[in-house]
């Protein structure tokens, strides 16, 4: 179907031909439809195929410019509700149309003042909820709620400030939930807080034609000699290095630029100027490669990324999903490889379980061992944090990302269950694959 066979206004029209936005995607096929005849939706699809266009071009469509605030957009982190922000005022290029983006880290002052013009309001939680408990922000009006990311809002630890900025909404306004990945746990909001909804789903995962998914085992020590030595040997263009703690980012950053590979960091502790600075520069090729926590797993959204190396694995299986998919993006190819030492078999396999990826092990390779710089950073233990904490320790780092994300007073929420497995299973596991 063309955007014409949709029924989208031709000044939508003409803004996405500037962006080379010809003819919709399969998740924008769908969804843009039903939203249109305001229908409660969730949407479900890959990263990188369009699930912004497909919430935004119809309530972009909506907006009445003489009614005030109508739309409130949530998304899990800054990062991610800056680029939804930046997107729509590209798609709404001939319509008039306000967006305030609200987040935390910055001043309240100036998004006071965005939020007293705006049509649209694109925020994170735990911020949006602050405004609202200081009478910034009136919901009264609202005509349409969008979720995006929703499980990783709720994985994050956003319900009850979700919640509690639901129950300031008309009962009558649309909602929309997207994401990638719709965990068993958003069934709760939905049941509760939306009305006869129906699902649009795509492809869940990049095709397989498009991504190959390699895996190395590793000894800990050699780890990021083969990390250099396969930068060195791929052709690349742009790359993601994904760590799952802080300190890992910053060391491994550190290293590489030791070894003549330019590279630059974002995670939750950087402030705000700086991370919408790497990010910039990292979406219009100043820079080629970045080591980065989750808080960039969805929060970039570049589609000419050639490589993303997994250095460690996340003990949440969908985060392997989320890094993945930020290459193979808008019909290119890509590469993910993924670094296992033997901790990360137990989740390794959860991973092939649950989302049947097709990973092809790779021989072991001949590389020269280089020497790790892990000094001058504040650890009673350099050697552990670099090499592997222990499970109680990984959880602690993920809760103190989560919350830095968003500047949000929220908890996380438990996933409920512990991931350690025994050694017979991680035995088993390496026999299995």
């Amino acid at each position: 179907m063309s955007f014409q066979e949709l029924q989208v206004h031709q000044n939508m029209i003409n803004a996405l031909k500037e962006l080379g936005i010809i003819e919709p995607t399969l998740i924008q096929t769908k969804a843009i439809p039903l939203i249109k005849s305001g229908k409660d939706l969730i949407g479900i699809s890959k990263t990188g195929s369009g699930k912004t266009a497909a919430f935004g071009i119809p309530i972009l469509e909506k907006i009445n410019p003489g009614l005030g605030l109508q739309v409130l957009m949530m998304a899990p982190t800054r990062e991610l509700a800056y680029q939804i922000s930046g997107e729509l005022s590209k798609f709404s290029k001939y319509m008039p149309c306000r967006i305030a983006t609200i987040f935390g880290g910055v001043s309240l002052i100036p998004q006071i003042e965005q939020i007293k013009k705006a049509h649209i309001v694109v925020g994170t939680p735990g911020r949006l909820r602050d405004h609202l408990d200081r009478g910034n922000l009136n919901l009264s009006k609202l005509t349409c709620l969008v979720l995006d990311e929703a499980d990783k809002m709720v994985e994050m630890g956003f319900i009850e400030d979700i919640e509690d900025i639901l129950r300031h909404t008309p009962k009558q306004r649309q909602m929309l939930l997207f994401g990638a990945t719709i965990s068993r746990e958003i069934d709760h909001i939905k049941q509760r807080y939306m009305h006869d909804s129906v699902i649009a789903e795509a492809e869940a995962q990049v095709q397989k034609e498009l991504l190959q998914q390699f895996y190395y085992s590793v000894k800990p020590h050699e780890k990021f000699s083969l990390l250099v030595h396969l930068l060195k040997k791929e052709p690349t263009s742009r790359v993601i290095v994904f760590c799952s703690k802080r300190s890992t980012v910053e060391m491994v950053s550190k290293n590489l630029r030791s070894q003549g590979i330019k590279s630059e960091i974002i995670h939750g502790k950087l402030s705000q100027n700086k991370r919408l600075h790497v990010i910039d520069s990292f979406n219009h090729g100043k820079l080629d490669f970045l080591v980065a926590s989750a808080v960039a797993a969805r929060g970039i959204h570049v589609d000419d990324v050639s490589h993303v190396f997994n250095y460690d694995l996340s003990q949440d299986p969908q985060e392997y999903i989320h890094r993945i998919g930020r290459t193979a993006r808008a019909g290119s190819s890509g590469k993910a490889i993924t670094l296992l030492e033997q901790r990360d078999h137990g989740i390794f396999a959860e991973i092939l379980d649950r989302y049947k990826v097709d990973v092809q092990e790779m021989p072991q390779e001949n590389f020269q061992r280089l020497q790790f710089q892990a000094n001058n950073f504040r650890s009673r233990d350099t050697h552990q944090r670099f090499h592997g904490p222990r499970r109680n320790s990984y959880q602690r780092s993920d809760r103190r990302e989560s919350n830095s994300n968003d500047g949000s007073y929220s908890q996380p929420r438990s996933n409920g269950r512990s991931r350690e497995m025994s050694r017979t299973s991680r035995d088993y596991t390496q026999r299995r694959y």
